[in-house]
């Protein structure tokens, strides 16, 4: 089971070490279709566009981990969508040259919530916890 990450769930990022570590099978850099946000409650918002966001596809052995991703990501699949933070879907992802590496969950937001959260467009599709203030 893979997961995109492209925010506090990448590796040497806060959450990577509660969620992910001692998890994770496989850790490849890689790329999506988006559009990134910076959040002003520290994380950033991938919203659907056709923008590189750059992260890392996190392989896992089993989907266990996905209720503790759900839980952290504000996500209930058996609630309306318009009421979650953000909904996972799947989403083809790619290594850093475009090769194709299949699908992967992600938890998307909307650009609609995320420009409401006062987020921040990172046209380099890229996010870091450690430059929140640049």
């Amino acid at each position: 089971m893979k997961i995109f990450v492209y925010g506090t769930l990448k590796p040497g990022e806060e959450n990577y070490q509660i969620y992910c570590a001692g998890k994770v099978v496989n850790t490849t850099r890689a790329v999506a279709q988006g559009k990134l946000f910076a959040l002003p409650m520290g994380y950033p918002a991938m919203t659907p566009g056709d923008s590189a966001v750059y992260g890392y596809l996190l392989s896992f052995e089993n989907q266990d981990v996905l209720m503790a991703l759900d839980e952290l990501e504000d996500y209930h699949p058996d609630r309306d969508a318009s009421e979650n933070l953000y909904n996972r879907k799947q989403i083809e992802t790619q290594d850093l040259q475009g090769n194709l590496l299949g699908y992967a969950w992600v938890y998307i937001m909307t650009e609609e919530l995320a420009i409401q959260l006062q987020g921040i467009h990172q046209p380099n599709g890229w996010w870091s916890g450690f430059n929140k203030h640049k």
